[in-house]
Protein backbone atom coordinates (compact mmCIF):
# COMPACT_ATOMS: atom_id res chain seq x y z
CA UNK A 1 0.00 0.00 0.00
CA UNK A 2 1.25 3.14 -0.88
CA UNK A 3 1.13 6.77 1.16
CA UNK A 4 -1.17 8.51 -1.46
CA UNK A 5 -4.81 9.50 -0.33
CA UNK A 6 -7.66 7.19 -1.61
CA UNK A 7 -11.20 9.02 -2.86
CA UNK A 8 -13.79 6.64 -2.51
CA UNK A 9 -16.57 7.75 -4.47
CA UNK A 10 -20.17 6.07 -4.01
CA UNK A 11 -22.57 6.63 -6.67
CA UNK A 12 -25.69 5.55 -8.21
CA UNK A 13 -29.44 6.76 -9.03
CA UNK A 14 -31.30 9.08 -7.48
CA UNK A 15 -33.37 7.68 -3.90
CA UNK A 16 -31.07 4.79 -4.11
CA UNK A 17 -29.62 5.05 -0.62
CA UNK A 18 -26.49 7.15 -1.57
CA UNK A 19 -26.27 9.13 1.51
CA UNK A 20 -26.59 6.46 4.31
CA UNK A 21 -23.90 4.25 2.27
CA UNK A 22 -21.53 7.03 2.06
CA UNK A 23 -21.60 7.80 6.15
CA UNK A 24 -21.29 4.06 7.07
CA UNK A 25 -18.00 3.93 4.70
CA UNK A 26 -17.17 7.19 6.10
CA UNK A 27 -17.71 6.32 9.62
CA UNK A 28 -15.53 2.98 9.52
CA UNK A 29 -12.52 4.62 7.42
CA UNK A 30 -12.29 7.55 9.94
CA UNK A 31 -13.31 10.19 6.19
CA UNK A 32 -15.22 12.96 5.49
CA UNK A 33 -17.80 13.26 3.07
CA UNK A 34 -17.82 15.88 -0.40
CA UNK A 35 -21.36 16.16 -2.08
CA UNK A 36 -21.21 15.51 -5.49
CA UNK A 37 -25.39 16.27 -6.06
CA UNK A 38 -24.91 19.81 -8.04
CA UNK A 39 -28.03 20.57 -6.45
CA UNK A 40 -27.51 20.05 -2.92
CA UNK A 41 -24.72 23.01 -3.03
CA UNK A 42 -27.60 24.98 -2.72
CA UNK A 43 -28.60 26.10 1.30
CA UNK A 44 -32.44 27.56 0.26
CA UNK A 45 -33.55 24.09 -1.22
CA UNK A 46 -32.52 20.70 1.37
CA UNK A 47 -35.78 19.26 1.16
CA UNK A 48 -36.39 19.17 -2.38
CA UNK A 49 -32.67 17.69 -3.08
CA UNK A 50 -33.18 15.54 -0.51
CA UNK A 51 -29.88 16.85 0.95
CA UNK A 52 -28.56 14.99 4.12
CA UNK A 53 -30.27 15.69 7.09
CA UNK A 54 -29.35 17.64 10.60
CA UNK A 55 -28.58 14.13 12.34
CA UNK A 56 -26.53 13.00 9.10
CA UNK A 57 -24.69 16.36 9.30
CA UNK A 58 -23.67 15.76 12.44
CA UNK A 59 -22.89 12.32 12.46
CA UNK A 60 -19.80 12.65 9.57
CA UNK A 61 -18.55 16.41 8.21
CA UNK A 62 -19.45 17.54 4.90
CA UNK A 63 -18.81 19.52 2.48
CA UNK A 64 -20.42 21.16 -0.50
CA UNK A 65 -23.96 20.76 1.42
CA UNK A 66 -25.48 24.40 1.57
CA UNK A 67 -22.08 25.95 0.59
CA UNK A 68 -24.00 28.36 -1.76
CA UNK A 69 -27.56 30.17 -2.40
CA UNK A 70 -29.59 29.58 -5.47
CA UNK A 71 -28.59 33.04 -7.07
CA UNK A 72 -24.91 32.42 -6.68
CA UNK A 73 -23.01 31.56 -10.25
CA UNK A 74 -21.03 27.79 -10.15
CA UNK A 75 -19.90 25.55 -12.71
CA UNK A 76 -18.59 22.35 -13.07
CA UNK A 77 -14.79 24.12 -13.28
CA UNK A 78 -15.33 25.90 -10.21
CA UNK A 79 -16.41 22.68 -8.50
CA UNK A 80 -13.20 20.68 -10.00
CA UNK A 81 -11.37 23.62 -8.80
CA UNK A 82 -12.41 24.03 -5.11
CA UNK A 83 -12.86 19.95 -4.54
CA UNK A 84 -9.14 19.15 -5.62
CA UNK A 85 -7.67 21.97 -3.30
CA UNK A 86 -10.04 20.26 -0.80
CA UNK A 87 -8.38 17.01 -1.11
CA UNK A 88 -5.03 18.35 -1.80
CA UNK A 89 -5.51 19.73 1.90
CA UNK A 90 -7.29 16.74 4.00
CA UNK A 91 -5.23 14.13 2.19
CA UNK A 92 -1.97 15.91 4.12
CA UNK A 93 -3.45 13.70 7.34
CA UNK A 94 -6.34 11.64 6.20
CA UNK A 95 -5.79 8.79 4.20
CA UNK A 96 -9.69 8.52 2.47
CA UNK A 97 -12.43 10.84 1.54
CA UNK A 98 -15.52 10.21 0.37
CA UNK A 99 -17.32 11.91 -2.52
CA UNK A 100 -21.37 10.76 -2.84
CA UNK A 101 -23.25 12.38 -5.45
CA UNK A 102 -25.62 11.56 -8.96
CA UNK A 103 -23.98 14.35 -11.09
CA UNK A 104 -21.81 12.47 -13.49
CA UNK A 105 -20.21 15.33 -14.91
CA UNK A 106 -19.02 16.34 -11.59
CA UNK A 107 -17.88 12.82 -10.77
CA UNK A 108 -16.03 12.86 -13.79
CA UNK A 109 -14.63 16.14 -13.55
CA UNK A 110 -12.67 15.30 -10.21
CA UNK A 111 -12.00 12.04 -11.48
CA UNK A 112 -10.40 12.66 -14.66
CA UNK A 113 -10.51 16.31 -15.26
CA UNK A 114 -12.44 18.17 -18.13
CA UNK A 115 -12.03 18.32 -21.80
CA UNK A 116 -10.63 21.60 -23.46
CA UNK A 117 -13.79 22.54 -25.42
CA UNK A 118 -14.36 26.03 -27.65
CA UNK A 119 -15.05 29.30 -25.99
CA UNK A 120 -18.78 29.55 -27.20
CA UNK A 121 -19.12 31.49 -30.10
CA UNK A 122 -21.05 34.71 -29.25
CA UNK A 123 -23.29 35.47 -32.42
CA UNK A 124 -23.79 31.45 -32.59
CA UNK A 125 -25.07 31.26 -29.13
CA UNK A 126 -27.63 34.64 -29.73
CA UNK A 127 -29.20 32.21 -32.36
CA UNK A 128 -29.79 29.52 -30.13
CA UNK A 129 -30.95 30.87 -27.34
CA UNK A 130 -33.30 32.59 -29.55
CA UNK A 131 -34.13 29.70 -30.98
CA UNK A 132 -34.88 28.53 -27.69
CA UNK A 133 -36.70 31.61 -26.98
CA UNK A 134 -39.09 31.29 -30.09
CA UNK A 135 -39.78 27.26 -29.84
CA UNK A 136 -38.81 25.68 -26.51
CA UNK A 137 -37.07 23.43 -25.74
CA UNK A 138 -38.40 20.69 -27.57
CA UNK A 139 -36.62 22.10 -30.90
CA UNK A 140 -32.97 22.08 -28.66
CA UNK A 141 -33.68 18.41 -28.07
CA UNK A 142 -34.69 17.66 -31.65
CA UNK A 143 -31.42 19.65 -32.96
CA UNK A 144 -29.25 17.83 -30.25
CA UNK A 145 -31.07 14.10 -31.43
CA UNK A 146 -29.67 15.18 -34.76
CA UNK A 147 -26.26 16.16 -34.16
CA UNK A 148 -25.19 14.02 -31.31
CA UNK A 149 -27.47 11.07 -30.60
CA UNK A 150 -24.95 9.74 -27.91
CA UNK A 151 -25.16 12.71 -25.73
CA UNK A 152 -28.93 13.01 -26.67
CA UNK A 153 -29.43 9.47 -24.73
CA UNK A 154 -26.94 11.17 -21.73
CA UNK A 155 -28.03 14.60 -20.84
CA UNK A 156 -30.97 16.02 -18.74
CA UNK A 157 -33.16 16.67 -21.48
CA UNK A 158 -35.27 19.33 -19.17
CA UNK A 159 -32.09 21.42 -18.94
CA UNK A 160 -31.59 24.05 -21.75
CA UNK A 161 -28.37 25.05 -20.40
CA UNK A 162 -26.21 21.12 -20.99
CA UNK A 163 -28.52 21.38 -24.12
CA UNK A 164 -27.26 24.73 -25.54
CA UNK A 165 -23.57 24.22 -24.71
CA UNK A 166 -23.74 20.53 -26.72
CA UNK A 167 -25.67 22.26 -29.40
CA UNK A 168 -22.72 25.26 -29.47
CA UNK A 169 -19.46 22.36 -29.33
CA UNK A 170 -20.77 20.39 -32.23
CA UNK A 171 -21.72 23.23 -34.38
CA UNK A 172 -18.67 24.92 -33.87
CA UNK A 173 -16.49 22.01 -34.43
CA UNK A 174 -18.59 20.07 -36.63
CA UNK A 175 -17.92 17.44 -34.42
CA UNK A 176 -20.36 15.89 -31.55
CA UNK A 177 -20.34 16.94 -28.49
CA UNK A 178 -20.02 13.68 -27.00
CA UNK A 179 -16.59 12.51 -28.69
CA UNK A 180 -14.53 15.55 -27.54
CA UNK A 181 -15.26 14.32 -23.95
CA UNK A 182 -13.65 11.92 -24.01
CA UNK A 183 -10.42 13.25 -23.74
CA UNK A 184 -7.56 11.23 -22.02
CA UNK A 185 -8.25 11.11 -17.95
CA UNK A 186 -5.99 13.50 -16.01
CA UNK A 187 -3.77 11.71 -14.02
CA UNK A 188 -4.38 12.72 -10.26
CA UNK A 189 -1.99 12.60 -7.25
CA UNK A 190 -4.40 10.19 -5.40
CA UNK A 191 -6.13 6.93 -5.94
CA UNK A 192 -9.45 6.59 -7.10
CA UNK A 193 -12.44 3.48 -5.79
CA UNK A 194 -15.45 3.77 -7.58
CA UNK A 195 -18.85 2.30 -5.87
CA UNK A 196 -22.16 2.03 -7.79
CA UNK A 197 -25.46 1.11 -5.86
CA UNK A 198 -28.00 -0.35 -7.60
CA UNK A 199 -31.20 -2.43 -7.47
CA UNK A 200 -33.71 -3.51 -9.49
CA UNK A 201 -35.59 -1.15 -11.66
CA UNK A 202 -39.63 -1.69 -9.40
CA UNK A 203 -37.65 -1.32 -6.53
CA UNK A 204 -35.98 2.38 -7.51
CA UNK A 205 -39.70 3.62 -8.67
CA UNK A 206 -40.99 2.19 -5.14
CA UNK A 207 -38.10 4.28 -3.25
CA UNK A 208 -38.37 7.02 -6.03
CA UNK A 209 -42.19 7.25 -4.85
CA UNK A 210 -41.87 7.04 -1.18
CA UNK A 211 -38.91 9.39 -0.72
CA UNK A 212 -41.38 12.05 -2.96
CA UNK A 213 -44.35 11.26 -0.39
CA UNK A 214 -42.20 12.12 2.38
CA UNK A 215 -40.33 15.07 0.88
CA UNK A 216 -43.96 16.45 0.06
CA UNK A 217 -45.20 15.97 3.76
CA UNK A 218 -42.29 17.66 5.35
CA UNK A 219 -42.91 21.07 3.92
CA UNK A 220 -40.97 20.83 0.11
CA UNK A 221 -44.34 22.75 -1.50
CA UNK A 222 -44.05 25.65 1.24
CA UNK A 223 -40.14 25.70 0.18
CA UNK A 224 -40.59 25.98 -3.53
CA UNK A 225 -42.88 28.78 -2.69
CA UNK A 226 -39.61 30.61 -0.97
CA UNK A 227 -37.63 30.38 -3.68
CA UNK A 228 -40.44 30.97 -6.32
CA UNK A 229 -38.90 34.50 -7.15
CA UNK A 230 -35.51 33.02 -8.22
CA UNK A 231 -37.25 30.39 -10.89
CA UNK A 232 -35.33 31.83 -13.41
CA UNK A 233 -32.02 30.99 -11.66
CA UNK A 234 -29.84 28.09 -13.10
CA UNK A 235 -29.86 26.27 -9.46
CA UNK A 236 -33.72 25.92 -9.70
CA UNK A 237 -34.07 24.41 -13.47
CA UNK A 238 -34.33 20.80 -12.19
CA UNK A 239 -36.95 18.56 -11.51
CA UNK A 240 -39.47 18.79 -8.82
CA UNK A 241 -39.29 22.68 -8.61
CA UNK A 242 -40.16 23.06 -12.32
CA UNK A 243 -43.29 21.22 -11.69
CA UNK A 244 -44.31 23.06 -8.35
CA UNK A 245 -43.70 26.25 -9.91
CA UNK A 246 -46.90 24.71 -12.62
CA UNK A 247 -48.93 24.17 -9.35
CA UNK A 248 -47.93 27.47 -7.75
CA UNK A 249 -48.75 29.19 -11.13
CA UNK A 250 -52.21 27.36 -11.48
CA UNK A 251 -51.17 25.33 -14.43
CA UNK A 252 -51.02 22.33 -12.81
CA UNK A 253 -53.25 20.77 -9.49
CA UNK A 254 -50.90 19.49 -7.50
CA UNK A 255 -51.91 15.89 -7.94
CA UNK A 256 -50.68 16.42 -11.57
CA UNK A 257 -47.55 18.15 -10.17
CA UNK A 258 -46.61 15.53 -8.49
CA UNK A 259 -47.33 12.83 -10.81
CA UNK A 260 -45.05 14.67 -13.32
CA UNK A 261 -41.81 14.78 -10.79
CA UNK A 262 -42.87 10.96 -10.27
CA UNK A 263 -42.48 10.59 -14.27
CA UNK A 264 -39.37 13.12 -14.59
CA UNK A 265 -37.62 11.63 -11.60
CA UNK A 266 -37.77 7.89 -13.08
CA UNK A 267 -36.73 9.68 -16.34
CA UNK A 268 -33.27 11.38 -14.42
CA UNK A 269 -32.81 8.12 -12.81
CA UNK A 270 -32.47 6.42 -15.99
CA UNK A 271 -30.57 8.98 -17.30
CA UNK A 272 -27.74 8.56 -14.29
CA UNK A 273 -27.53 4.95 -15.16
CA UNK A 274 -26.72 5.40 -18.68
CA UNK A 275 -24.47 7.57 -17.96
CA UNK A 276 -22.31 5.68 -15.15
CA UNK A 277 -22.80 2.22 -16.80
CA UNK A 278 -20.39 3.59 -19.51
CA UNK A 279 -17.64 3.77 -17.21
CA UNK A 280 -16.30 0.15 -16.78
CA UNK A 281 -13.74 1.07 -13.12
CA UNK A 282 -17.26 1.66 -11.20
CA UNK A 283 -17.91 -1.65 -9.08
CA UNK A 284 -21.69 -2.43 -8.62
CA UNK A 285 -23.31 -3.54 -5.45
CA UNK A 286 -26.74 -3.53 -3.51
CA UNK A 287 -27.25 -1.30 -0.53
CA UNK A 288 -27.54 -4.41 1.69
CA UNK A 289 -24.36 -5.36 0.78
CA UNK A 290 -22.11 -3.28 2.88
CA UNK A 291 -19.93 -6.34 4.09
CA UNK A 292 -19.22 -7.04 0.51
CA UNK A 293 -18.42 -3.58 -0.18
CA UNK A 294 -16.15 -2.46 2.84
CA UNK A 295 -13.65 -6.20 1.62
CA UNK A 296 -13.73 -4.58 -1.90
CA UNK A 297 -12.34 -1.08 -1.03
CA UNK A 298 -9.74 -3.16 1.53
CA UNK A 299 -8.50 -5.35 -1.37
CA UNK A 300 -8.28 -2.61 -3.42
CA UNK A 301 -6.47 -0.26 -1.05
CA UNK A 302 -3.91 -3.08 -1.00
CA UNK A 303 -3.44 -2.93 -5.07
CA UNK A 304 -2.23 0.34 -5.05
Amino acid sequence: MNNRGTLIVVLGPTAVGKTSIAIKIAQKYNAEIISADSRQFYKEIPLGTAAPDKSELRAITHHFIGNLSVTDYFNVSMYEKEVLELLDKKFQDKQLMVMVGGSGLYIDAVCKGIDDLPDADEKLRTELNELFEEKGISALQQKLQELDPVYYKQVDLNNPKRILRALEVSIQTGKPYSSQRKGKAVERPFDIIKIGIEVPREQLNEQIERRLSSMLSNGWLEEAHKVYNFKDHNALNTVGYKELFKFIENEWTLEEATEKIKVNTRRYAKRQMTWFKRDKEIEWFSPSDTNKLYQFIDNRRLLF
